[in-house]
């Protein structure tokens, strides 16, 4: 019994220190995310065989709303799978809420968000290069069909929402609470691991096995929920994710645009290889860094 108390104690009290920094950094959040939604869709809309470049820089705005709205996007062939991809591979959900959270040096968040970038851009470009010379990319629009598909107008589509400061106060508020829940859910399970195995028992396992975590990593990163872009980001500030499982996760978390993509491109099997493509790129960049930062 006091084992429990001691584990669960221990988890309210490194999960309690967060929440001051992640309710101001959602906060800032949500205003940025408000301030330019609309801008940077019309950004990609507009961005031609730039898409990819474009896709990804604007990827990494905080949280996964710009990866929803890049799905529907892609479902009414706005803008190509190259800058899909691209867009979903820089996304990396609560990534950044965790990492301020957790102090992680400016520098550090700067070179991975760098290396998203890129890698999202690159990818890009290599997908839109090789569906052009297959002839296999559609770009014929299909916006009134998926208007029909939701039973909307473009307009109501595309509805506008309250941006009021209460409004961003109180939505910042409740996703600080959703991500806080995670994050001592993951604090509690930590917990009890180290004090059954031991901490440098789980770390030299997962170091020891570094492919199967890069692996593992890359196929939670799917899961389109916050939990996995924080469960992913607390293990390796814990030191217990290597920087290439890290990376492999991160590069495939996009969220909630999975779900939206599956909900509006009726097309299940371009849907799938979409998903195949995201974890091929992710594992082998994992694969990579693992030996560049071993």
């Amino acid at each position: 019994m006091d084992l429990i108390l001691d584990v669960l104690f221990d988890a309210l009290k490194d999960t309690g220190y967060l929440i001051p920094f992640l309710y101001i950094t959602y906060v800032a959040m949500e205003w940025l995310e408000i301030k330019t939604s609309d801008s940077a869709t019309n950004r990609v809309m507009n961005a031609g065989k730039l898409g990819p470049a474009i896709g990804a820089f604007l990827g990494l705005l905080p949280q996964c709303g710009f990866s929803a709205a890049a799905a529907t996007l892609y479902a009414g062939r706005v803008i190509t799978r190259g800058t899909l991809i691209a867009v979903f591979l820089a996304t990396s959900d609560e990534m950044l809420p965790i990492f301020i959270a957790k102090a992680v040096p400016v520098e550090q968040i700067l070179t991975l968000l760098g290396t998203k970038f890129a890698i999202g851009m690159v990818a890009g470009f290599i997908i839109d290069a090789v569906l052009h010379f297959r002839h296999t990319n559609s770009t014929a629009f299909k916006i009134h069909e998926l208007c029909e598909q939701e039973e909307c107008s473009c307009d109501e589509c595309c509805c506008g929402s309250d941006t009021g400061f209460r409004s961003i106060l109180f939505y910042a508020l409740i996703h600080t609470i959703q991500v806080t829940i995670f994050v001592f859910i993951i604090n509690l399970i930590l917990g009890f691991l180290i004090q059954f195995a031991g901490e440098d028992s789980i770390g030299n396992f997962l170091k020891a096995n570094d492919s199967f975590s890069i692996v593992l990593s890359a196929i939670v990163g799917l899961i389109p929920n916050c939990a996995a872009s924080v469960a992913i980001a607390d293990l390796w500030t814990e030191g217990l994710l290597s920087t290439g499982a890290m990376l492999s996760g991160l590069l495939v978390s996009a969220g909630i645009g999975l779900i939206v993509l599956f909900r509006t491109n009726q097309e299940p099997k371009r849907n799938l290889s979409i998903v195949a493509t995201l974890l091929v790129i992710g594992i082998a960049c994992g694969f990579v860094a693992s030996l560049l930062f071993p």
